[in-house]
């Protein structure tokens, strides 16, 4: 079996260096590099598995190659680790909502961010293995879920989804009517030893409604316990 690809992108050789210790040790094949010009090259000649990505670079910032990939169809799927010093909530939520993963704050634990990476890789491994029997149809065939294409349509027009709205959406819809709370979804999305609030969660779905267009009703938020996936379509609170 292949050992995962992990393209680690950080100016800090150190820290670049640390990460691609702990990477190595966990089974997978880790490479840096210190600037998104180069991050940019390296992805488009050689997909990784999964990018490990600092926003603070010295030319092509974190976000803007987060962006350019999620824009291209080749690397929309590709997960993506945002590793930064900035841990203020905005930046956290901007990370997320333009395609990132996961989020992990400096100073950070490499046990933490391997639990994470492991948990990201996982589901898309899981996702990649799931077979045609899995495939889900809501909504009167509106919507179509397919775990073995990852793959997620809309009246028959696909709507990318990152590797992280994908779970979400694919876990509220297994068991329709059935809440979920945020613990529950992270787990389930993530693995029992990831740590991440519930605000994360919350921001995912933000962004898994918009992408879903009109049907971003059928999930539903239950106040004060988390989220459900509706067969009936309500106002998005």
């Amino acid at each position: 079996m292949a050992k995962p690809s992990v393209l680690i992108v950080e100016d800090e050789p150190d820290i670049a260096e640390l990460i691609r210790f702990h990477c190595d040790r966990e089974g997978m094949d880790a490479r840096t590099v210190g600037t998104g010009k180069v991050a940019l090259d390296q992805v488009k000649r050689e997909t990784p598995d999964l990018l490990i990505l600092d926003l603070m670079l010295p030319d092509v910032g974190g976000l803007e190659i987060c962006r350019r990939l999620k824009q291209w169809p080749e690397t929309r799927e590709l997960p993506i680790v945002m590793v930064t010093a900035k841990g203020e909530e905005t930046d956290i939520v901007t990370g997320l909502e333009i395609g990132a993963d996961d989020y992990v704050v400096k100073p950070f634990s490499p046990r933490i961010l391997m639990a994470r990476v492991r948990a990201v890789l996982r589901r898309k491994l899981e996702e990649q293995n799931t077979g045609d029997d899995n495939r889900l149809e809501r909504l009167d065939r509106r919507l179509v879920i397919d775990p073995d294409r990852h793959v997620v349509s809309v009246d028959g027009s696909v709507v990318e989804l990152t590797v992280t709205e994908f779970g979400i959406l694919n876990h509220l819809a297994q068991r329709p009517g059935f809440v979920r709370t945020r613990d529950q979804i992270i787990a389930a999305v993530h693995g029992r030893n990831v740590i991440l609030s519930s605000r994360t969660i919350d921001v995912h779905v933000t962004a898994l409604r918009k992408k879903l267009g009109e049907l971003a009703g059928c999930v539903e938020t239950v106040r004060g316990v988390g989220y459900r996936f509706g067969e009936s379509l309500v106002a998005v609170e």
